[in-house]
């Protein structure tokens, strides 16, 4: 898994006037919880830019004042109005303990409903999995190679070692439906 690193600073105070006052700065306030204690800390804005907005899950390497900590990316705030970021939580990763993530599905292979005539739809973009540090993998693959027009693919078809899937097994991932085009062509032929 891809790591990214961020720099911040503790903060000595803690509520909304001293988080409104570290925003007026153009810093972001932080907690990273997990751990034995939580650490307030608050970090330039510029530094998430490539941690949220990508498709992509990272690991954080966070250092507050020369302590390093690793981490995941948790929650984040904006602003209503301004899409600003206002607040960024982390949960500190430690060495056996099982964490809970949203890891991406990409799809492989082609289709031959697709090359049919039907259009894939990945009704699922990130899984949510639980599993120790180590075992978590950049992406969920799912292959599509076989799906004819009406097929499916389920949480429950889906194996990954060292993967605990928290959504329901039923849960369709990626479907092959039928589009106006291939009914349509369908009735045609049951007429002749």
């Amino acid at each position: 898994m891809k790591s990214i690193f961020i720099s911040g600073s503790p903060r000595e105070n803690v509520g909304k006037k001293d988080a409104k006052a570290t925003r007026t700065n153009g810093l972001v306030p932080c907690v990273l919880y997990g751990g034995k204690e939580q650490i307030h800390f608050s970090a330039i804005e510029s530094q998430f830019k490539s941690l949220i907005y990508t498709p992509e899950v990272h690991t954080v390497d966070i250092d507050v004042a020369g302590i390093k900590y690793k981490a995941i990316l948790q929650e984040t705030q904006y602003h209503p109005i301004s899409d600003k970021l206002l607040h960024v939580d982390f949960l500190q990763v430690i060495e056996g303990k099982p964490i809970t993530i949203a890891i991406p599905v990409k799809v492989k292979g082609n289709s031959p409903g697709v090359r049919a005539g039907g259009k894939l739809m990945q009704k699922s973009r990130r899984l949510k999995v639980r599993a120790d540090f180590d075992k978590l993998p950049d992406f969920i693959e799912v292959d599509i190679s076989a799906m004819e027009i009406g097929s499916t693919i389920k949480i429950q078809s889906i194996k990954v070692e060292g993967l605990t899937f928290l959504e329901a097994p039923n849960v369709v991932v990626v479907a092959i439906v039928a589009t106006r085009n291939t009914r349509q062509a369908e009735q045609d032929a049951a007429k002749k």
